[in-house]
Order: C-alpha cells, then sequence, then structure tokens
C-alpha cells in the first residue's frame, strides 16, 4: 500500500486549525512541526526557537524516536544552513544538504538527510524560529530536490500562521505568569495574615498558662493544651500555603504523579484519612493539568480544614471521552442552594471559573451533615 500524502485546501485547513487548539508554547511547536511534515510528506522535520546566546531555546523535531533523539547528543548551534535561514531571513532549498558549502556535519547517531527545504518564522521583522524539512518521500532523479517550489509556497503559508500560533502561545503564557505572580502575593497576603492571626493567639495562651501556672495549675493545664493545638493550626496553615507557593513542576511529573505525591504529604498531616485512586488516565494539555491540580487542592482544602471530615477519597479516571476528577467527603457538608456564602468561603466561584477555563465543568453535591463531593470534568484524556 502506497503512502499518500494529504493535500488541498482541507488538509492545509486542518493543520492550521490543529495550531491554533493550543495555548501551550511547547505544544504549538510540536503541532507545527507535525503538520508540516505531514503535509509535505518529507521524512523529518525540525522548528528552532534561537536565544541570544547563538543557540537555541527550544529545538523539536519529528520523525526521529526518541531513543535516537537522545543519541544525537546536544542541541544544535545556530551555523552553517541554520544560521543562514535566522540572520539572512531568506528560504532555503537544496537538492543534497550534505554537497552544501555550508554544511558543518552532524553526529554519528544524527539520521542521514539529503534534499532539505527550510525558511525562517517571522513576526513582522522579528526572526522567532526557524523551520525545515528532510527527505520529501517521493522519486528523485540523481542531483534533484524533491521538494518544489509549491511545497515551498504552502511552507510559507503555513510559517505565517505558525508566527501567528506561537506569538498568541507566548502572550497565553506571559498571561499566565501574571496570574500566577497575582496569585502568589494574594497568597503571601493570606498567609501573613493567617499566621500573624495564630501567632498572636499562641502569645496570649502561652502568657496566661504562665501567670496561672502556680496559682491554678488546672488552669494552666487547659491553656497549654490549647497552645499545643494552636501551634498544630499555626503548622498546618503554613503547610498548606507551602503546597500553593510552591506548584508542583507539573511538565516533569505529570498530574497524576502530582497528586499522589501532594495527597500523600496531606494524609500524613491530618488525622482524617485521605486516599487517592487514578484509573486509566493519560497526559492532559497543562492547562488543564493545572486547572484539574488546582480544583483539587481547592477542595482538599475545605473538606480537611472546614468540614471535619474523618475521610476523604479523590479520584481521577477516564469518564466518557473526557476526564474526572472527583473528591468525596464524609464531613459536615453544607447547603449548595446558598450559593453566595458558600461560593465565597470554598471558593467554588474560583474552581468553576478554572474548569469554565479549560473546557471544563464543575458539580457541587452536599447537603448538612451528609458530606461534599464535587466534580470537575474535563474534555479528553
Amino acid at each position: 500500500m502506497s503512502h499518500r500524502p494529504p493535500s488541498g485546501l482541507a488538509a492545509v485547513s486542518a493543520a492550521l486549525l490543529a495550531m491554533s487548539r493550543h495555548l501551550e508554547v511547547r505544544d504549538v511547536l510540536k503541532k507545527i512541526v507535525a503538520s508540516a511534515r505531514e503535509l509535505l510528506d518529507a521524512e523529518y522535520a525540525a522548528l528552532g526557537v534561537p536565544d541570544d546566546h547563538g543557540g537555541f531555546a527550544q529545538f523539536v523535531v519529528d520523525g526521529v524516536s526518541d531513543e535516537q533523539w537522545k543519541a544525537i547528543g546536544p542541541l544544535p548551534r545556530q551555523h552553517g544552513i541554520l544560521a543562514s535561514m535566522l540572520h539572512e531571513a531568506k528560504p532555503e532549498r537544496l537538492a543534497d544538504v550534505r554537497k552544501d558549502p555550508r554544511f558543518e556535519g552532524w553526529p554519528a547517531a544524527h539520521p542521514d538527510m539529503s534534499d532539505f527545504l527550510g525558511l525562517p518564522i517571522r513576526d513582522g521583522e522579528e526572526i522567532i524560529g526557524a523551520l525545515f524539512l528532510a527527505n520529501k518521500r517521493c522519486p528523485k532523479p540523481e542531483g534533484s530536490c524533491g521538494f518544489t517550489a509549491e511545497d515551498e509556497e504552502l511552507l510559507s503559508i503555513l510559517a505565517q500562521h505558525a508566527a501567528i500560533a506561537l506569538t498568541n502561545a507566548r502572550l497565553y503564557e506571559r498571561s499566565r505568569e501574571l496570574t500566577i505572580a497575582e496569585e502568589r502575593s494574594r497568597l503571601a497576603h493570606e498567609l501573613h495574615d493567617a499566621v500573624s492571626q495564630k501567632l498572636f493567639s499562641l502569645r496570649l495562651t502561652a502568657q496566661a498558662a504562665a501567670a496561672l501556672v502556680d496559682r491554678d495549675p488546672a488552669r494552666a493545664k487547659g491553656e497549654l493544651q490549647q497552645v499545643a493545638a494552636l501551634a498544630a493550626e499555626a503548622v498546618d496553615e503554613l503547610r498548606a500555603a507551602v503546597v500553593e507557593l510552591r506548584p508542583a513542576a507539573l511538565d516533569e511529573d505529570g498530574l497524576v504523579a502530582t497528586l499522589r505525591t501532594q495527597i500523600q504529604v496531606l494524609d500524613r498531616a491530618h488525622t482524617a484519612g485521605v486516599t487517592f485512586e487514578s484509573l486509566g488516565i493519560r497526559a492532559l494539555p497543562a492547562a488543564q493539568e493545572e486547572a484539574l491540580l488546582r480544583v483539587a487542592q481547592e477542595a482538599l482544602h475545605n473538606a480537611l480544614r472546614h468540614s471535619g471530615a474523618e475521610h476523604v477519597e479523590v479520584t481521577l479516571a477516564r469518564h466518557g471521552s473526557g476526564t474526572l476528577l472527583r473528591i468525596t467527603d464524609d464531613g459536615s457538608g453544607f447547603e449548595p442552594a446558598a450559593t453566595r456564602q458558600a461560593g465565597r468561603h470554598l471558593g467554588l466561584v474560583s474552581m468553576r471559573d478554572r474548569a469554565n477555563g479549560v473546557g471544563g465543568r464543575l458539580i457541587v453535591e452536599s447537603a448538612p451533615g451528609k458530606g461534599t463531593t464535587i466534580e470537575m470534568e474535563v474534555p479528553g484524556g
């Protein structure tokens, strides 16, 4: 069965739509490279985003296995034909890249490449990347390039839209960074207020115990027990704040491992039993994983601080074509109909905003004395 590349307006439209669906820079880069390789029917494709030091801040490949990529070694530098595309800002279409005078060789594990098509990705006057393909899958007479002028024109259209998608992704990430900075500032104020109040109460209670220790030992004992309780609460406040101020490296560990680790810490730190179960979950887009993590943290905070629960169960599982996070506790519960008061007190508004922001939905089920179940469902996974 022969391999037939996609062609026509529908194929170009599908590639452009696929790029526009992603918000994370790394995801956008991967989709650009995969779309270019498929659209032009090449064996290899790559995209490099230059840094300011003669190297690449990011370099994404398609058509090379993980094992090959590891064996190749360090990222390439901005030299040879790559430097030409970045600095002279013009397309390169070569019959055999190895015979070009600018070619400087490649590592032993590097796949063998012959015909080559590359061009810069530009945002106005700024060159923000270099996109190239190698080894067109087609018959090639000796000394000729498989990539055509039509291929170059098609890649140029793809690169223009890639610049838009990449710029949008960068703006989105900067927006997220600002949001995170604002959230950290808010948490710092909350941490200061909460811990200051606890320490102030702790100090007053300790002074009262010291004054009573000689004339009323029984009351002094009670005050000291209160000191111990306040100290434990202050430790809990600090621990919870640390979890929020130091978000886990989702990019490195993934949602499942991050949740499992945090829940193990909470289970050890609280008298309530906290359990976690994951069923058939695959990796999700970074924005969805962060939203799920934050909702889980908020729901766990509520269950462990305000509900008096003895057991809290967290599950993350496939649900139809999506992913479902469920946090269930056997605590005091509340009346969901009183949405304004409960929403402010339990962070339900922010949880719903997080769910809506990634195309998901949040469901809250609770009743006084009946515990609480919070579910967040997102597409994919």
